[in-house]
């Protein structure tokens, strides 16, 4: 039941692992965001093309810059993320559970 959930948050943190780099580094272009992060070039375009789909980086000559949008998410990530890890937490099998 899990399984595509995983799958999902992994990916998902692929995306913001080159969100945060390309953040870092910019202008950055594809091969040396592929060093960098020591991905398969495929996937790191991948991941570029869908946070570019999101408004989250802009393509340019020099390589792929952050929108202010992905600055702004960036700053609160924290936050959301233990929100998200608080609701798993409250998904475990509790003493009070019959199941």
């Amino acid at each position: 039941m899990l399984k595509k959930l995983k799958s999902e948050i992994e990916l998902l943190g692929r995306h913001l692992e080159v969100l945060r780099v390309v953040a870092a580094h910019q202008p950055i272009g594809i091969m040396k965001l592929a060093e960098v992060l020591g991905l398969p070039y495929h996937r790191v375009r991948y991941s570029l093309r869908v946070l570019e789909g999101m408004g989250y980086i802009r393509a340019s000559p020099a390589g792929a810059t952050v929108t202010e949008r992905a600055r702004e998410d960036l700053s609160g990530l924290d936050g959301e993320i233990d929100s998200m890890i608080a609701l798993l937490e409250g998904m475990r099998k509790g003493p009070s559970s019959k199941v």
